[in-house]
């Protein structure tokens, strides 16, 4: 007996070890997806092979109201019961998959005016009406939580500068630049209060409450981490698009790094963004790391270097993808097929020619060169399971909290490519292990 209840003890001992050291497999879901069209549209069903590698399914986005600072939908028709009552079919699939966690996110990126956002941190009264109106609002609709996606205003994008331009650099530097935000300390303590808040609110209901840090926002300037961080269950670093041809329409580079590159701005990449969080304070085990499962791609021209490699001149965004008709972004599954395509001649059907990340630190890109009227080339930063996989394997070793992929409408839902859907979620979930 004495026996048996030490074989117990070691057992109870080690799924209480393995618990605690269990990875999340965050997956963000873009209501976007819905509205594409064919082979992109991504419908209830489309859930059904990936759910069971998620930990967490966070639904983007909603927003708040200008003029009350509640949380409201975005998309109403889609989202609501008037609609399509999306919210309630999508927190319904907990049913099926009870160990899900659901939760919404508010912000991201989406909202149209992002002046909304600082100015509710500024009020108190406003600050009250988001926290009350947002546990509302989960109640009703079935979520297990709230992301804090928060809009604050995103670092201005390097900049290509001639001799005279580094010239008045090195002078605005020595005497200051203008801020983005003139009261960035005050928004920095007042968001932190904004969180204060929010758990307070949640805590007795056992709601969630996790962090977004969305792409090109300084994390020193509007995040108190000590004061934020333990009121937050996880913090998702989506560290990504340090390169866009909207942000950079003359120069493309790797959009989400792992470590720094020689000569690049040495807070882009995610071990800077992962590096800072843990310096000041933030449990490992909270880290959560993006990973993309899309391209920024950027049209090459005679200019651009024939070799492809980055950093290197472009002319914005690259051509709209056949499925996601959207200019300078392809899903995965649109550069897979283009690296795949039997068509080795120029023009828009011409196969991408992939280069890989044997170094492990940077990520994969893909280009085509331009044709004989400087039309149709196209460079393409972007994560395919190999990277994906390193970016777990990062994960692993420095014992963070887990991945968020960013997000399953983007990757190969369909299996358009190789036949196996979800490359980008399965190569992240298994390097885990």
């Amino acid at each position: 007996m004495g026996a048996y209840n030490l074989a117990l003890g070691a057992l109870l001992l080690l799924s209480v070890a393995w618990a605690s050291t269990a990875k999340s497999v965050v997956c963000f879901y873009n209501s976007k997806g819905f509205h594409r069209e064919g082979q992109a549209k991504f419908q209830i069903n489309d859930f059904d092979a990936a759910l069971p590698s998620c930990t967490h399914l966070i639904y983007g986005y909603a927003g708040i109201e200008a003029d009350t600072f509640k949380i409201t939908s975005l998309d109403s028709n889609l989202d609501l019961p008037a609609g399509n009552d999306n919210y309630r079919t999508i927190t319904k699939l907990k049913s099926r998959f009870p160990a899900l966690k659901i939760l919404l996110s508010v912000g991201g990126g989406a909202d149209s005016d992002r002046s909304k956002y600082l100015t509710l941190l500024e009020s108190a009264e406003a600050r009250t009406s988001f926290v009350n109106s947002a546990f509302s609002f989960l109640r009703v609709y079935g979520f297990d939580g709230l992301d804090l996606a928060w809009e604050f205003p995103e670092t201005k994008p390097k900049k290509i500068h001639g001799t005279l331009g580094s010239v008045w650099k090195g002078i605005k530097k020595v005497f200051g630049s203008t801020k983005i935000d003139e009261n960035e300390e005050a928004h920095r303590e007042q968001f932190a209060d904004l969180v204060r808040l929010t758990k307070a609110a949640f805590k007795p209901d056992k709601l969630m409450l996790t962090l977004s840090v969305i792409p090109n926002v300084n994390n020193s300037v509007y995040f108190d981490v000590r004061k934020i961080i333990p009121e937050v269950d996880q913090v998702h670093l989506l560290a990504y698009d340090y390169y866009t041809p909207e942000r950079n329409p003359k120069e493309a580079d790797y959009p989400a790094p792992i470590y720094e590159l020689i000569d690049r701005k040495p807070d882009a990449n995610v071990n800077a963004a992962v590096r800072y969080w843990l310096d000041h304070g933030a449990p490992a085990t909270k880290i959560i790391v993006g990973i993309p499962t899309f391209a920024r791609t950027f049209k090459m021209t005679s200019d651009s270097v024939v070799s492809g490699v980055p950093p290197l001149t472009i002319d914005g965004p690259g051509e709209a993808g056949a499925y996601t008709k959207e200019e300078g972004l392809l899903s995965y599954a649109e550069v897979c097929t283009k690296i795949n395509s039997p068509v080795s001649t120029k023009g828009p059907a011409a196969k991408l020619r992939k280069i890989g990340d044997p170094t492990k630190r940077y990520g994969a890109y893909a280009f085509r060169l331009p044709d004989d009227n400087d039309e149709h080339g196209v460079w393409a930063g972007y994560e395919d399971p190999d990277v994906a996989k390193e970016k777990s394997t990062y994960v692993k070793h420095n014992g963070l909290g887990g991945v968020a992929v960013c997000d399953l409408t983007l990757d190969d839902f369909k299996g358009l490519c190789t036949g196996a859907k979800y490359p980008i979620l399965s190569a992240a979930r298994s390097a885990l292990g």
